[in-house]
């Protein structure tokens, strides 16, 4: 029986944090070496990961080290940077020199919204992608989803072929209006298809909860870890084949392969007990961002979108006034990159943003609290 945990290739352990291409690439392959060792098989990347070199990486340290039936490799279509059809077909086979495979387990359209969806149907994705599958370069096509239910569903609707759908899934962002994630799960399961778990842990946050939901998960189950009932709820529902985690140093590996090695889902009552968590965390988060870092690169001004957010809701979280650790922190960020206050309010980020943020507008808000 295949194993519900695959590692997401999005958060690869990094020398220096602040280089998004240095990584620890001695630690990473003890990670991949465990991984498998332990019966993991399932390894998902993307084009425009790690500034684009998640996929050389995955090479390196996996393709190069395994056989090609020891591991199972998805990567992504990077929807919303192709202009022509013959770009997408570049990119594809780009992608494959990257990765150093012949073929790819599972190929996805990447980050359907509805102005990607509209650039998939213009570039004909579907047709490609199918066709793809019929001179055997993929197995199976899919799509990554983050819009709302309602588009998904229509979607599925005009795309039977579709074999697998990626959503983000977490207690947290079950009943969000935004994420949408039970609503969406609802749409996958009554179109049949197989769902992938991205952001079960929402970019490490749900690590790092608030002194109540910690002291109840360890009341409830005192040797497993926080992170282990966010993992454990995505994969508890029934139509998910495969939950992802970004997991970025060996010990996040060896906590999640030993509790999903034998996985057995949540009770009923520990089901009950993710969603009271959720009520408490919900209200002690002011941004919900996951620090994927889509809204990075197309910075007019290279203000640090993310780490921003993090300093902000840490402040927001312990109701810290004035000087604080939060503050110095941000005033070392702003010698190497704009000020929130720089925002020029282009929105090039919130277009891209998965988790629906207004970014300019909480700009505001970081600049306030930060700048005075």
């Amino acid at each position: 029986m295949t194993k519900k945990l695959g590692f997401g290739c999005m958060r690869l352990p990094l020398l220096n944090p602040a280089d998004q291409t240095s990584f620890d690439k001695e630690q990473l392959k003890r990670m991949v070496d465990t991984f498998i060792e332990r019966g993991f098989t399932y390894f998902d990347t993307a084009w425009m990961y790690h500034n684009f070199q998640s996929e050389e990486v995955v090479k390196e340290v996996l393709v190069d080290r395994y056989p090609r039936d020891r591991y199972t490799i998805t990567t992504k279509l990077p929807i919303m940077m192709l202009r022509s059809e013959e770009n997408q077909r570049q990119t594809f086979e780009r992608q494959l020199q990257k990765l150093g495979v012949s073929y790819l387990d599972y190929y996805l359209v990447h980050s359907l919204n509805e102005a990607t969806y509209k650039n998939a149907t213009k570039l004909h994705s579907f047709e490609y992608l199918q066709q793809l599958k019929a001179e055997g370069k993929i197995k199976h096509m899919g799509i990554s989803f983050h819009d709302s239910a309602e588009l998904l569903d229509r979607i599925l609707t005009e795309h039977p072929e579709i074999e697998l759908v990626q959503i983000q899934l977490n207690y947290v962002d079950w009943e969000s209006d935004s994420i949408q994630s039970r609503k969406c799960y609802e749409v996958i399961c009554k179109h049949g298809k197989p769902v992938v778990v991205m952001e079960p842990i929402k970019g490490g946050t749900l690590a790092n909860v608030p002194e109540e939901v910690e002291a109840m998960f360890k009341k409830a189950e005192p040797e497993l870890s926080i992170s282990s009932w966010a993992i454990r709820f995505a994969a508890s529902q029934p139509q998910v084949m495969m939950v992802l985690s970004g997991m970025s140093k060996y010990e996040q590996l060896d906590d999640n392969t030993s509790f999903m090695q034998d996985f057995k889902p949540l009770s009923e009552e520990e089901i009950a007990l993710a969603h009271k968590a959720a009520e408490i965390i919900n209200a002690s988060t002011a941004v919900p961002c996951t620090a994927c870092r889509y809204c990075v690169k197309g910075c007019p001004k290279q203000i640090a979108i993310p780490e921003y957010f993090s300093l902000f809701n840490q402040k927001k979280r312990f109701s810290a006034k004035g000087f604080t650790t939060e503050t110095a922190y941000y005033s070392n960020l702003i010698n190497d990159h704009g000020k929130a206050s720089d925002c020029i309010q282009c929105r090039k980020c919130e277009k891209i943003c998965p988790q629906h943020i207004k970014i300019s507008e909480v700009m505001k808000e970081v600049a306030k609290e930060f700048e005075g």
